[in-house]
């Protein structure tokens, strides 16, 4: 079974940075597609970056988060700078071994299979 645990999150000041690590444990991790999401207080889970063969970012992140994987270490990480207040939110990382063809589908929870259970970014203002 496949076990997502999160770290890294914590309140820190608008234009900071911050790094998430999410390490993966169970299977094979390079076989594995990895994503991170977001929840805010009052509003859906929503996309933020995905990685497996090739990598993917919601436009409202673009430009200011990286994610990255370490094979050797079965981590992934989100690097976030220039973090703003609409930042706060639960960052999950999650897991899904699905292959599809296009750059949509990842961008849906309900495409990955295998979820942590959160770290808790705050950005104040």
């Amino acid at each position: 079974q496949v076990e997502l645990v999160e770290s890294g999150g914590r309140l820190v000041q608008a234009g900071g940075s911050l790094r998430l690590s999410c390490v993966f444990s169970g299977r094979t991790f390079s076989n594995y597609r990895m994503g991170w999401f977001r929840q805010a207080p009052g509003k859906e889970r929503e996309f933020v970056a995905t990685i497996q063969w090739n990598t993917d970012y919601a436009d409202s992140v673009k430009g200011r988060f990286s994610i990255s994987r370490d094979n050797a270490v079965n981590t992934v990480y989100l690097q976030m700078n220039s973090l703003k207040p609409e930042d706060t939110a639960v960052y999950s990382c999650a897991a899904t071994t699905t292959s599809l063809y296009g750059t949509t589908w990842y961008r849906k929870a309900s495409a990955f299979d295998y979820w942590g259970q959160g770290t808790q970014v705050t950005v104040s203002s």
